[in-house]
């Protein structure tokens, strides 16, 4: 059993080594501009009873520094007072359209409708994505995500960033999986396999999304409005990434562990739709990752009760460890997340074991919020 245990541990490591090989490729990638052209961007964003929201970050969209473009806001059958806000910011700024969907006792709100809605509305080929409690990183946003296309490349990939909150590990928490999250997306799509993009900060042509019908392919899904399209649409020619800091945009993080647990048993529900590639490789990194913590634990005990040569287990860790400081800590500082390196190994034993719960809830029951 124990030399088992051992085998297992040591496939692992070796899984682990292969995976941070492929992040390697965003990791020690550099940014490159393809467009100097100045494209016209239709910016869509979706709102439902967000006006706290739009009257904190609305503005910094509407004034980037960028020539042609115009924001779209679909209020998305909103009962507070979203349809009010949007008109005083129409009065100020021209570029501003609004589509206002009504609510009934039919229809009650449903984001890849409102999207739908307003990739119709877009009178620009180019369509740029976020959220209404999401803000640029600079007045550099649009610019930064035009230079990125060319007659190949249709759709690009952003990082949506969260704000940092001052002695938080909720907070960490957040940004550490984000960061997880955007180096494997970006990687994949390095290593010509792209599978996902988040709504937070995504660009795609608008005859894209006419040519598959749109989100219609997996419109009875509540989620993936925006992976679920990527996964659908992107491949190695069409798609590539920006992550330059001045792209970013930067989200309201949740602040009670409750609704971001729930928040990431649906993000999970959704990958359940990738293609089969995307799963298998997706998952067995989640394996070896687990396999990887929980053995060393097992491992460590067998060898303090003198059963196990204890060196060897620490220097797999060891390497392992150092691995990964290099890799995702060189990616934490391209994303601009460095204050997280110091915290590499509480953050990604807590993080793993979470998912685990994640994952054992789910089988229970689907969540059915959304």
């Amino acid at each position: 059993m124990l030399s088992f245990l051992y085998v297992i541990f040591i496939l692992s490591v070796v899984a682990q080594l292969f995976y941070f090989y492929i992040f390697s490729k965003f990791t020690f990638s550099k940014q490159e501009v393809t467009n100097i052209q100045r494209l016209k961007f239709s910016v869509i964003i979706c709102a439902r009873n967000e006006a706290d929201n739009l009257k904190l970050h609305l503005e910094k969209v509407l004034t980037q520094r960028y020539l042609d473009f115009e924001v779209i806001v679909v209020n998305d059958a909103s009962s507070d007072t979203t349809s009010a806000l949007l008109e005083e910011y129409q009065i100020r700024f021209r570029h501003l359209k609004i589509i206002e969907i009504k609510a009934s006792e039919d229809y009650s709100g449903n984001k890849k409708n409102a999207i739908t809605k307003g990739v119709e509305a877009a009178k620009y080929e180019y369509l740029l994505f976020t959220d209404a409690d999401c803000e640029p990183a600079s007045t550099h946003w649009i610019s930064e995500m035009a230079s990125q296309f060319s007659d190949r490349k249709k759709i690009v990939l952003g990082y949506g960033a969260y704000k940092k909150i001052s002695n938080s590990f909720l907070n960490k928490i957040i940004r550490y999986e984000t960061l997880i999250t955007a180096v494997q997306y970006f990687s994949y799509t390095k290593m010509d396999m792209p599978y996902m993009g988040v709504g937070r900060n995504l660009a795609y042509k608008k005859s894209l999304f006419t040519e598959v019908n749109g989100l219609e392919s997996h419109a009875n899904i509540k989620s993936g409005d925006d992976d679920l399209f990527i996964n659908e649409v992107a491949n190695q020619k069409n798609t590539t990434i920006c992550f330059t800091k001045q792209s970013f945009t930067i989200s309201e993080p949740n602040t009670t562990f409750k609704s971001w647990f729930n928040q990431k048993r649906r993000h999970t529900t959704t990958a359940n739709y990738y293609k089969p590639i995307h799963k298998a490789l997706l998952g067995v990194y989640y394996i070896s990752q687990l396999s990887f913590w929980l053995l060393t634990i097992i491992l460590l005990a067998y060898a303090l009760i003198g059963q196990l040569e204890i060196w060897i287990v620490i220097l797999l860790m060891l390497l392992r460890l150092l691995i990964q400081y290099i890799i995702i800590g060189k990616a934490a500082e391209k994303l601009n997340e460095k204050d997280l390196i110091p915290w590499f190994p509480i953050l990604d034993i807590y993080l793993v074991f979470i998912q685990f719960i994640i994952f054992i809830r789910n089988l229970k029951g689907k969540p059915n919020a959304w």
